[in-house]
This record gives structure tokens, sequence and C-alpha cells, in this order.
């Protein structure tokens, strides 16, 4: 019989002729029917099973029940040939239910199988009946169990049970119609493939197949009944093309399915030029899951440090809800670092990390003491989240970042980290009552400065309130409420511990004999009345201080020294117990909006202009209820220089204000809108409203029981975002009163002086910030990915947040590694300016700060696989560019190149990065990395 590949559409046709009169000579019923069912003329074939006829009477041992097998559907209108092999050939006249004795016998094939067959071709199906072979021509299908097979023409051998599949070719002599077998998860894309039936053993040739990340190429392909793949010339790659940009040729290779990729030794391609990089063997981890093992180190060279091996250590897995990474680097020069990472995880309940970080830094030689110096460091940092879920109306969450001041100045490569000198950490508690008013909040918060060495400890820091209840409203409220009925209370008290120290006293005495302790009660009374367009808001607020420790000051004229500092002659003395302070205030309190609307000439682009006012006028009064808390305090050895202080000056609760204070605090609020013609807009009415002013206004106070000075400061501020594109923010301070020649505030104010203006100015601030971009090309489907992540649960949320907060450390370590190309070009700009002055009294010492500052970072694609990027900025003060890191970028498929530089100041650097994109090989990658200090 000829092969499928070489039969002729003209051999089919006369073998089908021939056929058909040799059953028509037979003249036996049965086959008359079947040549009609099975291979009548060129429409759809209607039969769902295919009965073999050629079968050996086998005889059966035990009594079986017989199933009528279901009647063809005769009403099927199929372009397509179809047919199904049983894997039981039975008489299905018997009734359904009827039983066959031991000495009945049944016909069985002793080849059939023990699963049906269902094929279909899109052009014929041709059966060879003596031979036992059928061949599928055009878009051929046929599945067995598990397995669905796909190609453009097949032949079956029922002696043999071996279904080849191969391709065909088109009239140019170019194949086409791939065989591709699918088998669960796998798939299998060849030239030719030969599948059994009976073993479901597979032979397939020229393969491409996918397992997990990887792809894998081989000439020659063994799958075994269990689905364990065997390969004799392969290649092994995560490049999704035919022809790949690089991979791993090896002789030999094993499959394990869902767990591991198992091949000999080993040689890089690249570009199919073979590559000294030679392995002795290869393992792919292909199981989805954890998986302990080794992680490889990366190759750098530091200035200080010498030489090293960085990242290098262990991943264990230790279960669903608990893993642990250990890394470790080691330099030429003795110095090196450990750190351990475990992290654990449950669903619905809690997530979170633990870092726990100790570095040894040597630097210069040992053999000579006055240029060697060593560092011991730590850091520990732990983050933790709980799922709203787990419990209701109860939230545990922390961010601890602690460790020694000079660890990120050795230990750290990310420049932002190294900069900044203030690290802090966060461990909160809090609980809401369902269907009540109250509610808890607890925290441990700590602050620290890395380049004075100052630590600020809070703990513990607790908080109650009580949400305002209306306790002359009734429980069902009937029409207009009565005045009284809008009368509410709330009550809230704060507990604060805090301590302050250097890193050097940590956990000893002068660190526990500088704790401060403090809680403060407060009981505010408010309600609001309608008035027309007014709001008329009356209020009545007390409050309440407790301390535990007094601090009384005084002049010692024995420790005066005209030469040394004044400060010097002031003697301290503390006593412990239980003290209170108290304050109450009375106020009253009325606002408004006013509306104004400028409206132009028909046919102007601009329509109108509306501005709207929000004034604000508030009066309150302050008995006089903490003056037992103050004493005279002299602090030079003129006795005139006396000034008031509070015996708990400095208390973390805070102090109360002393005498009477009759205050009138006024405040004035606008909003600046324009409304022009839209050429956009296709309604009728054509018209969009643009934000010229989000706000602006100015604040201030009176006290008219003050001796001197009763007009506080103004408080000016503005904001506004043009166009959707510039964001500008302004603020500053006032000061109503003049100064004299030494600098000292005189009870006078500036316009009362002859100038025309409200004060003068103390300090000021204004930013501006910008961001332009092209289209992105993919920004439905980052727009998709968000909406999917906000979709998702808690737990994965901050899951997916703290890779997030990783990744964003790794970028901005090294930003050429993590560009988008699906953006040509994006430029940020920001630019501030920060104004202060202020005067020392009884010198006439002016210090003036100024700060401008420029910072813009941007990048631009040369061409669709280059990318140039650059962040920098100018210190127009100092006239010297801050902080630059310049980097190149090239994407090579399924490789990266990146080169990142920072060129100058106290952290320079310079790196050049190739690596693969895929997650399986990130350890795969070439790098080369240079850091020099200046300190």
């Amino acid at each position: 019989m000829c092969p499928l590949d070489h039969m002729s559409p003209d051999h089919k046709n006369n073998y089908k002729k021939l056929l058909r009169q040799y059953l028509f000579v037979a003249g036996t019923f049965v086959a008359f029917f079947l040549i009609i069912d099975a291979f009548a003329a060129a429409k759809p074939h209607t039969a769902r099973y295919f009965n073999k006829i050629f079968t050996d009477t086998v005889p059966l041992q035990d009594t079986i029940p017989l199933k009528t097998l279901p009647l063809p559907d005769t009403t099927a209108q199929d372009s397509s040939v179809k047919d199904t092999l049983p894997p039981l050939q039975a008489d299905t006249t018997l009734p359904a239910d009827s039983t066959v004795a031991d000495t009945v016998p049944v016909k069985l094939s002793r080849d059939s199988l023990d699963a049906p067959v269902e094929y279909k071709a899109k052009d014929s199906i041709v059966l060879m009946v003596p031979d036992k072979r059928f061949f599928l021509y055009g878009n051929a299908n046929t599945k067995y169990k598990t397995v669905d097979l796909t190609a453009e023409r097949m032949n079956f051998t029922q002696n043999t049970g071996i279904l080849e599949a191969t391709t065909a070719k088109d009239t140019s002599g170019n194949p086409f119609g791939r065989p591709v077998l699918k088998d669960g998860e796998q798939a299998f894309d060849s030239d030719t493939l030969r599948y059994n039936f009976n073993t479901q053993k597979a032979k397939i040739y020229h393969t491409r197949s996918q397992y997990g990340e990887g792809y894998i190429h081989s000439e020659q392909t063994k799958r075994e009944s269990d689905n364990t793949i065997f390969g004799f010339r392969n290649g092994y790659t995560t490049c999704n093309l035919d022809t790949p940009h690089f991979q791993f040729r090896a002789r030999k290779i094993k499959v394990i399915p869902d767990k591991l990729v198992i091949s000999g030794p080993a040689n890089l391609e690249i570009e199919g030029v073979p590559t000294p990089l030679f392995i002795p063997f290869a393992i792919f981890p292909i199981t989805h899951g954890q998986r302990s093992g080794i992680l490889p180190p990366q190759y750098a060279v530091n200035a200080q440090k010498g030489v090293g091996l960085e990242q290098g250590g262990y991943y264990i897995g230790l279960g669903d809800y608990f893993d642990l990474t250990l890394r470790g680097d080691v330099y030429s020069y003795g110095s090196w670092s450990l750190t351990a990472s475990p992290t654990y995880r449950k669903r619905y309940k809690y997530n979170g990390g633990l870092n726990l970080s100790f570095a040894n830094t040597r630097f210069g030689d040992p053999a000579v003491k006055s240029e060697f110096t060593r560092s011991r460091d730590f850091r520990i940092t732990w983050n933790h989240s709980m799922d709203s879920k787990a419990r209701p109306g109860v939230n545990f969450g922390a961010n601890v970042n602690f460790g020694t001041s000079s660890y990120n100045t050795y230990n750290v490569f990310d420049y932002y980290t190294r900069v900044n000198n203030n690290i802090g950490s966060s461990i909160s508690f809090s609980k809401t009552w369902q269907g009540k008013p109250y509610n808890l909040s607890m925290s441990l918060n700590h602050q620290q400065n890395l380049s004075t060495g100052d630590i600020m400890i809070s703990f513990p820091d607790a908080s109650f309130n009580v949400n305002t209840i209306y306790p002359f409203q009734p429980k069902e409220l009937v029409g207009t409420p009565k005045w009284y009925q809008k009368i509410g209370v709330s009550y809230s008290t704060v507990l604060r511990n805090s301590v302050n120290f250097r890193d050097t006293m940590f956990l000893k005495k002068e660190m526990f004999d500088r704790l401060q302790t403090g809680m403060q009660h407060t009981i505010p009374v408010s309600f609001s009345i309608p008035i027309g367009t007014f709001t008329l808001s009356p209020g009545l607020n007390y409050s309440e201080y407790w301390y535990t420790r007094k601090m009384f000051r005084r002049w010692d004229a024995n420790k005066y020294n005209p030469q040394t500092d004044t400060l010097g002659a002031i003697d301290t003395t503390y006593q412990t117990g239980f003290f209170a302070a108290r304050q109450a205030s009375a106020s009253v309190s009325l606002s408004t909006a006013l509306y104004g609307m400028y409206t132009f000439k028909k046919g102007s682009k601009i329509k109108a202009i509306r501005h709207v006012v929000r004034p604000t006028v508030s009066l309150s009064y302050q008995p006089d209820l903490a003056s037992a808390a103050y004493y005279d305090l002299q602090y030079s050895h003129n006795p005139e220089d006396i000034t008031r202080t509070s015996y708990f000056s400095g208390s973390i609760i805070g102090v109360p204000g002393e005498g009477k204070a009759g205050m009138v605090s006024f405040g004035l609020d606008n909003n600046l809108e324009m409304k022009v013609a839209s050429e956009k807009d296709t309604s009728a009415a054509k018209e969009k409203k643009i934000k010229l002013l989000d706000g602006f206004g100015i604040n201030g106070s009176y006290n008219l029981m003050a001796d001197s000075f009763k007009l506080s400061n103004f408080s000016i501020y503005a904001r506004t975002n043009l166009f959707e594109k510039l964001n500008i923010s302004a603020s500053g301070t006032l000061d109503p009163y003049v100064v004299d020649a030494r600098g000292k505030r005189l009870d006078q104010y500036v316009w009362e002086a002859g100038k025309v203006s409200l004060g003068r100015l103390t300090n000021a601030n204004i930013t501006l910030s910008t961001s332009f971009q092209s289209n992105d090309k993919k920004s439905q489907e980052k727009e998709k990915q968000l909406e999917e992540m906000q979709n998702q649960d808690q737990q994965s949320m901050d899951a997916a947040y703290q890779a997030q907060q990783r990744q964003l450390e790794m970028m901005r370590n090294n930003p050429g590694e993590y560009v988008d190309f699906d953006i040509p070009w994006r430029v940020d700009l920001s630019y501030s300016l920060t104004y202060s002055k202020s005067i020392i009294p009884d010198s006439g010492g002016v210090v003036v700060n100024f700060n401008q500052y420029l910072n813009f970072n941007g990048d631009f694609s040369l061409t669709p696989k280059w990318k140039v990027g650059l962040t920098s900025g100018y210190d127009f003060i100092n006239q010297e560019i801050a902080y630059t890191n310049m980097y190149i970028s090239r994407d090579l498929h399924c490789w990266q190149m990146s080169i990142n530089l920072v060129p100058f100041g106290t952290f320079r650097q310079f790196s050049i990065t190739i690596s693969p994109k895929s997650g399986l090989l990130r350890d795969l990658r070439i790098n080369r990395t240079r850091q020099f200090y200046d300190f």
C-alpha cells in the first residue's frame, strides 16, 4: 500500500470504485449498508460510530450486560467527514438489559481500544478494509481520551494501533498543516508524528514544545505512556521564536512533566554560533510554586572593597505559608555581609516579611593602623499586613526600618537610599466596634537621623475616640429637628510615651532617664444652625493634660562665665509624680459662599468667568486656667531678662496656653473658573470649564485680650492645575509687625510705618511640575491589568504592593533594566523655590535661606529597540548639577542590555548588564559594575 504522502487523488478515486464493485458482488446486506454509510458520495458523513466488522470470535467467560449503541444521527449536516471507533462491538439488535451466557460467542476485536476514537477530516476519509487502514485528508483531527491530534494528513493502521500524522505541500512545494499533539497541558508542534494507541507512546520528529517559560526544540522525541519525554539533539531556550536568538544545545534531554527539564552536557549558542560556555549538566525547574535551590552570585568590582561576589545564596521553600532566602556578599579586601529574609503568608489572613542584615566592612591595610578602619553594621526591616476580611473591625500592620547609621553608607547601592538621612518605623493596631460609636488605636513609632545619630522612639502610643453622638436627638426623628437636637458631643483621649537619645545610648540607663509620658483628654461640643445662606456653628471645647514629670529651670550665677555660652548657667532639675493642667474655650463661627459671574460678548471664545468666595469668621474665648503651669525664668546675667516658661516645656502632648484670650479668626478662600468654547465637544452647548485657580486665600486671627502683638501672622496660599498639565502650588507667611535695627519686633504694623503691604514675607515656597509623554502602545492592556489588580483581595493586593516596592528599589538602582519600550518618549519636569528669612533678636543678625532647584528626567527611543534616558537636576543657588544617572537600553527580544552611568558626585558608578527577560533565567546575566566613593 502506498504511503499517505504519495497517494494521488486519482489513485484514491480508482480504489474507491473497485471497492464498491467488490462489495456489490459480495451482495451482503450488512456490507451494502456499511458502504453507503461510510463512503458514499462526496457529502458529509453522518454516522456517529463506525462499527468494525473485521473481528474475530472470542468466547466470553462471564455474563456481560449489553447496552444498545446510539443510532446514527441522520439529520446532521456537517461540511466535514466524521467517524468514531467504538471500544466494543456488540449486536445492537438485542434488548438493552439482555445478557449473554458463557457459551454465547460475542465478536470482539483483538486489537480493539479501551476508549472511542473520534476522527474527522475536511476533505475526505478513505478506508482500506483488507489492510484495516484509513486515511484522513484536509485539516484532519483525531481525539482519543485526553489526546487531541491535528494535522493536514493522517493514516491509521489498526493491526499495529499506530497513527501517523504528517504535513502536506502546496503548489510551491512548501509544507503546511504541521501536526500538533495536545495531551492535557502538553503540546507538541512537529513535522512528523507517530502515536501508538495501544501503548500510548509517541515518536515525534523535529518538534517544538513549551514547558513553563522554556521552549525545547528536538530533532527526535520519544513520549512514554507516563508522559515522560526523551529528546535527541535538543535546544533549550526561553525565546519564543522558531529560530531562537539563543539556546542551550544538548545531545540528550529528559522532561518530567510539571517538575523538571534535565539535560546532560550543554553548550550555549547565541544566534546559532557556539560559545566557549559549557555546563556539565542543567536542571530547569518547571514546577509552579516553591522550589528550593541555589541563588547564583553576581560579579562586582568595588573601589573600596575590592573584587567580590554579591547576592549569592540559597532559597528554602518551607511550605505554603513560609519560606526563607539567605544571601551573602564577599569581597577580596575582607568585607562581607549576610542577609536572612524569611516571608510568611496565610490566604485571607495576613502576610509579611523580615530582613536581618549584618555587615563587616574593612577599609585600608590592617598593617597600617592609621589608615585602617572597620565598620560593623546591622539593619532590621519588617513589614506585616492583615487582610481586612480576617477580623472585621481589627487591623494590625507593621513597617519597621531600623539599623546603624553607617549601614546605608557602606552596604546600599541605591543612591536615593544613601542620601536619605532619615529612616522610620511604625507598628499599629486598631479596633472598631461594629455598631458602636467608639474605636481604639495603638502604635509604636521610630524616627532616626543617620547623619547625627539621633533616635526618637514613641511607645506605647494610644488613642481612644468616641464619635459624635447627639444626646438630645430621639431614636426616630420626625420632621425638622430642633436646634438643641443638633447638639453633638464627642470625646478623645491620647496617651504618649516618647524618648529621644543618641544611638550610643540604646538600651542604657541614659535612654530610660529621658523617657517622657503624657496624656490628653478632649471633649468638644458643637452644633450648626443654618441662617439663610449662612451657617452658624457654636461650640465648646475642654482639654485636660496629665504629666508624670515636672521640669524646673533656674539661673545659677555661680556657673556663669562671660566667655562661654550663656545657657551653661541654667540649671535644670526634674520632679516625678502626677501633674495636671487644663484649658477650655468657647467659640462661634459663621460661614457662607458668594458667587460672581462675568459674561463676555456673544461670539467670544471665552464665555464667562465665575468667582466663588467663601469667607469664614469665628470668635473664641479662652479663660486663664493654665497660669499655675508657668513661672518666671531669668535667662541671662541681666536680672531684667526674664521670660515666662512652663514646667512642662517640651512635653510630647504639648502645653496649654497661658492667659486669657479672645480671638477673632478670619479666613477667605477663593475659586476661579472659566468657561470657553470647545472645538472637540459636539454637543449643543459646545463649552468646557477650565480651572484658573483651584484655591487661593488668606487666614489670620486677632487677640482682643492681648496686651501687645494682637494680630497674628497671615498665612497665604494658592494652588491650581493649568490645562490639566501644569501643577502649581504656593504658600507663604507674612509678619504684620516691623522690627528695629537689632532685629526685635515692635508693636507697630508695617502699613503704619509707611509701607503699602500686609507684612514682611518671612517664608515662602512655590512648586511647579509637569509631565509629557507620547501615546502608550499598550495602554488598554495596562489599564486592564490595573483593573484586575484592583479587583483582587486585600492579601493579593498587599503581596503585589510589596513586590512592586522591591521592583521599584531595583529600578532606582538600575533604571536602564526597567524601561518601557511601548512609550517612544517621556519627559518629567519639576521646579521648587523655597525662601525663609529670620532675624536673631539682640544681634541684628539676619539668616536667609534660599533654595532653587530644577529636577528633570526622561527618555526617548532612538529606534524601536534602542532607548536613552537621563535623570538629573540643577541647583541654581550652588550652581552645580545634582545627582545624575544616564542609561542606554537595548531590547534584544528575549534578552535586554542596559548601561548605567553615574558620572560625578559622592557616589559614582558604572555598570553594564546583559540579562534574559525570562524570570526562569534571570540569574544567567552578564554584569560588570564599578563603584567609587568620595567621603
